[in-house]
């Protein structure tokens, strides 16, 4: 079994951070980041805590980057054409240089002061970041490691208020800048003869949006349909030569103009000219083709810098977007320069799409009931995108068809427990809110959320078939859902009012037991009549964790009273077996052959147990290997407070040689059971705005009254909360904590390729599918491509074969799968041995996921099991894990395909009954 065990995707949270409980407003490290699309528009990165994702729109797909951030991320930014550098800013003003297409981090900085916008310029040679009440322009850096990749270009100043947005003219050679001072100001980026920086003012409200409209739009539309001065009808005069836009909070877009006043024919004022531009530009390292740029002015030709010299700006219009409405608030912005369409969003949940100049409304809908803090709009202004982080909301609208293209939202309060479907296909977690959401675990998307029927939070979530999925609650009830009609269709109550915290279904999906945690027992119910046949009592505390036995029809239960009870549930008359443990047992697992039984203790112990005569076989400390973590309030330091940590959730692997084990801790653990020794250890977040992560708090912020909050609210954040009556400051009265980093449960899938894990951030899926890893078998010097290249040509398809499977490369297994002809599969498989059938089915199921050719790597599949069945029967502990993923992969296809063939069946139907009406009416 490999342990190469990575990150794959994060599912549960498509954009924001997990909120701190208690708190009706967000804090500053809880606001969410903006959301960029990449080029050519198919796909969307959001931030997600300090985790980026990547999702695919085109199709259909979710993966995590392999970077994370210190904290929280604040802004991101990804280059522009060809997408090659993503720089990504938290909340404590550290920075990464990411290579977004290898996810590499190239290098680490931090900014001394907040930034709250940066961007690339539109030719990607340089990006502007908003440093405190300055702006810094920094050079674009390679691809490649250096040393020293970060060069300031310039420093720009003149603002009072700290800077919240920038834009970049169209040829990246003027900068504006919007504060909460609510002014605007324009600079150039390399210094121009005679122009000095220009501030706008006019609005009373900080601004939260400042866009330049494309230079080529703006002149063009000058020559178009203005003659001689371009007058627009306003009280400025002379040629336009620039046009802004500017947003405030209060609702306020001011159309703003650059108009430059008609100069006399001068060719000696001319010349000098461009010889005083040409020595400028070689000391303030500008261009070395001013004179032709200066001489280019009056035609209208030259780069926005040159033309903005010597010229006037002014207000040409004023519009109100809630004018109807004072009590929202403008909050976000976003636009097209291509399309001039501008992208609103507003604190009640709705947005506005506009196009401008004119600023006419094109579109109004409302999403959430909650704030809309970032918007973007893709290159081609076809889909919008919107990020909701009060409630973790994504969602992608294509405004012209009014569809949505993506909507995906975690639970309102994180989760809580998951579990696989029996094919590994679909994933099943529940809530604190009460609702059980379905996740695809090929795309990580959230495809369905049933209607939600459990009025607390849920604990324990099981598959009884791949059509039924069963939900324990705290409110007293298990609940059956249908997944073809997604509803609640089976409703198993107790017969005293109680809290269940565990259950477990039978592996014929029966039968369903459910432990509670006052009174001290279990229930047992009939999944199809949903009676109450039996309850069993002797447990003297809460029952924290049920386990079916595999293949016999007995039920493991785990208690707070420090024991395991193994009950026959087809026997009445029986006395259970009960196993002593000398501390409170949280959890409890069967090894998948059923001869093993795995207990957890609140020290910290897994004991396993002979399942036949009771004995105990050994014990894992694993305190030692999960302690780690201080909290903010911890008295104590992570060492002396070790005895905090232990496991919670424990899952055998489906060959039942290694335990996965998590719990009150960020680490997971993997054991070698018969071993008895630690495998490999994954701390599943590095997240410093969650509590726990840090193992040493830092002094500086440890004060006389306790611990000083680092991330907390500054007083220049937007604050909505309410004042109180009487009060003299806002404050609603509420006390908010950190999210703490912990893993409330863990499970293999049943294809073994993948595992999972609950913990506050969402779930977290760590797989081995995208590392085909270099392990070689029997390797000799004749063993080479070329030597398969030869076997095949030669027609030696099973020598091909065996060669490929030795140097365990997946392009070249492919490579010899598809060249064997169709009527030579039988043979091929014939001479495959024992030692390769495992390996070759693994192949087998990446290759056919993304191929066309089903019915040929169907035969394959159909001729292993003909020959090599009876064998991988009698020993299927061996081969369930590659098994399982085969049978996943033929499962998804042969669902693609059924859709494919009904539609197909009603086209044809369709065309028959149309064609039959034509020969009717030729007949009469």
């Amino acid at each position: 079994m490999k342990f190469n065990y990575k990150l794959h995707r994060l599912c549960g949270a498509s954009y924001g951070s997990p909120a701190a409980t208690g708190s009706n407003t967000l804090s500053s490290s809880s606001k969410g980041s903006n959301i960029v699309f990449t080029s050519d528009g198919n796909a969307v990165l959001s931030p997600v805590g300090n985790r980026v994702q990547v999702l695919d729109l085109l199709h259909h797909s979710c993966r995590t980057l392999p970077i994370e951030a210190r904290s929280n991320i604040r802004r991101i930014a990804l280059s522009p054409k060809d997408d090659r550098l993503l720089i990504v800013v938290d909340v404590n003003h550290y920075a990464m240089l990411v290579n977004y297409h290898r996810g590499v981090v190239l290098h680490r900085f931090k900014f001394k002061r907040s930034v709250r916008d940066m961007k690339f310029s539109p030719n990607g040679s340089k990006f502007a970041v908003s440093y405190g009440k300055h702006v810094q322009v920094w050079l674009t850096p390679g691809i490649r490691r250096e040393f020293a990749p970060m060069v300031l270009h310039r420093k720009y100043t003149g603002l009072v208020g700290d800077v919240t947005t920038l834009s970049w003219s169209s040829d990246s050679t003027v900068l504006l800048a919007g504060g909460k001072d609510c002014q605007a100001r324009v600079w150039t980026i390399d210094t121009v003869k005679d122009y000095e920086p220009w501030t706008l003012v006019g609005h009373k409200k900080p601004l939260i949006g400042v866009h330049f409209e494309d230079q080529e739009k703006t002149l063009a539309e000058r020559d178009q349909f203005f003659v001689g001065s371009g007058n627009t009808g306003s009280s400025l005069t002379g040629k336009l030569v620039a046009r802004c836009y500017t947003v405030s909070q209060d609702g306020v877009i001011c159309t703003r103009e650059c108009r430059k006043e008609e100069e006399g024919d001068g060719s000696k004022s001319g010349s000098s000219e461009g010889l005083g531009n040409d020595a400028v530009d070689f000391f303030s390292g500008g261009s070395a083709s001013s004179s032709a740029k200066a001489k280019n002015v009056t035609a209208g030709t030259s780069d926005q810098a040159h033309a903005i010299v010597k010229a006037r700006w002014g207000t040409t219009s004023r519009h109100y977007f809630n004018a109807n409405s004072s009590t929202q608030n403008v909050v976000s912005t976003s636009y097209s320069s291509q399309h001039s369409l501008l992208v609103v969003g507003f604190s009640t949940g709705l947005f506005g799409l506009y196009e401008l100049p004119s600023v006419s409304n094109i579109h109004t809908l409302s999403l959430s009931n909650s704030t809309i803090e970032t918007v973007s709009i893709n290159p081609s202004a076809e889909w919008l995108a919107f990020g909701c982080p009060k409630t973790q909301q994504l969602l992608i609208w294509e405004w012209r068809s009014e569809t949505y293209v993506l909507k995906q939202s975690g639970h309102a309060y994180g989760m809580r427990c998951l579990a696989y479907s029996p094919d590994g296909i679909v994933v099943a977690t529940g809530g604190e809110d009460g609702t059980v959401k379905l996740w695809n675990s090929h795309s990580g998307f959230c495809y369905v959320t049933l209607p939600r029927t459990h009025t607390a939070a849920i604990t324990a979530v099981e598959f009884a078939n791949p059509t039924v999925v069963l939900s324990a609650s705290l409110d007293g009830t298990v609940r059956a859902h249908d997944l073809h009609r997604y509803r609640n269709f089976k409703t198993y109550t107790s017969d005293i009012p109680c809290q269940f915290l565990s259950m477990a279904v039978d592996r014929s999906g029966e039968v369903v037991c459910a432990g509670s945690a006052e009174p001290f027992r279990v229930c047992v119910w009939s999944v199809q009549t949903g009676k109450l046949t039996d309850v069993l009592t002797g447990h003297m505390g809460p029952v924290a964790g049920l386990a079916f036995h595999p293949v016999r029809g007995s039920l493991a239960s785990s208690s707070w009273d420090g024991t395991v009870k193994v009950w026959d549930l087809y026997k009445s008359d029986s006395t259970p077996e009960t196993f002593e443990s000398g501390a409170d047992v949280v959890c409890v697992a069967f090894r998948p052959d059923g001869n093993q039984l795995c207990s957890g203790t609140i020290r910290g112990l897994l004991r396993f147990w002979n399942v036949d005569d009771g004995s105990l076989v050994c014990e894992i400390d694993g305190q030692k290997d999960i302690k780690g973590g201080r909290k903010m309030n911890d008295r104590m330091t992570a060492d002396n407070n070790a005895s905090s940590r232990y496991f919670t959730s424990i899952a055998y692997s489906a060959d039942g040689t290694c335990l996965l084990a998590g719990g009150n801790s960020k680490y997971v653990c993997i054991y070698e059971v018969s071993q008895q020794i630690l495998l490999k250890k994954f701390q599943i977040s590095f997240n410093r705005s969650l509590d726990g992560v840090l193992d040493e708090l830092n002094s500086k912020n440890l004060g006389d009254s306790g611990p000083i909050d680092d991330e907390h609210d500054s007083a220049d954040e937007n604050n909505h909360a309410p004042h109180l009556p009487g009060a003299k400051r806002a404050d609603d009265g509420s006390r908010k904590s950190r999210v703490e980093v912990l893993t409330m449960q863990v499970a293999f899938s049943p294809t073994g390729r993948e595992w999972s894990t609950v913990s506050g951030e969402g779930l977290h899926v760590y797989s081995l599918d995208d590392d085909m890893i270099f392990d070689p078998l029997a390797l000799t010097e004749a063993v080479t491509p070329s030597a398969v290249q030869m076997n095949i040509r030669k027609g030696k398809y099973g020598a091909a074969l065996l060669m490929s499977l030795h140097l365990n490369e997946l392009a070249l297994v492919k490579s010899v799968i598809e060249d064997t002809p169709y009527e030579s599969i039988s043979s091929v498989v014939r001479s495959i041995g024992q030692e390769h059938l495992g390996q070759l089915i693994q192949f087998l199921s990446k290759c056919m996921e993304n191929s066309p050719h089903i019915d040929f790597y169907l035969q394959w599949c159909l001729d292993l099991l003909q020959t090599h069945g009876l064998f991988m029967e009698r020993n299927r502990g061996k081969y369930l894990r590659s098994f399982r993923a085969l049978f996943r992969v033929v499962q998804s296809q042969h669902v693609d395909l059924r859709a494919i063939c009904d539609k197909n069946k009603y086209s044809l139907e369709f065309l028959e009954n149309q064609a039959k009406l034509l020969l009717d009416q030729k007949d009469n």
